[in-house]
């Protein structure tokens, strides 16, 4: 993979260089790169998870079960100044959760080093 330097992108190129990494199967590699080490993910109704290490192991578990993937969509996308909401339709089986078809909505906050220090998910599962 190409070496990219997030802090010399635009919110705009950022996000698809994300989307570009996870489409192309390289989720947890996009997670590095893009991912704050003091990032904070909220899913729903569940607690917030505070770090790139507690995140980073929710995002390993969810990759490492899924057994037999289907589709992964970007539908639509909204970029801000240092925000993006991107709109994913995902299909999947999970050894733990079974199949999984749903919509997945990331309200992302980025800061200045290109990368994400907030993130707030909304899945209609």
């Amino acid at each position: 993979m190409r070496k990219i330097d997030p802090k010399k992108l635009s919110v705009q190129e950022r996000v698809e260089k994300l989307h570009d990494m996870i489409l192309g199967g390289h989720i947890l590699e996009a997670f590095e790169k893009f991912y704050a080490d003091d990032v904070v993910r909220k899913e729903n109704d569940d607690e917030a998870i505070v770090g790139k290490n507690a995140c980073r192991l929710q995002e390993e578990n969810l990759v490492t079960g899924i057994t037999a993937f289907r589709k992964a969509k970007v539908k639509n996308v909204i970029i801000g100044e240092k925000i993006s909401v991107v709109e994913w339709e995902f299909d999947y089986t999970h050894k733990e959760l079974g199949e999984r078809k749903y919509t997945h909505i990331a309200v992302q906050q980025w800061n200045c080093d290109g990368q994400i220090v907030n993130e707030t998910i909304y899945n209609n599962n």
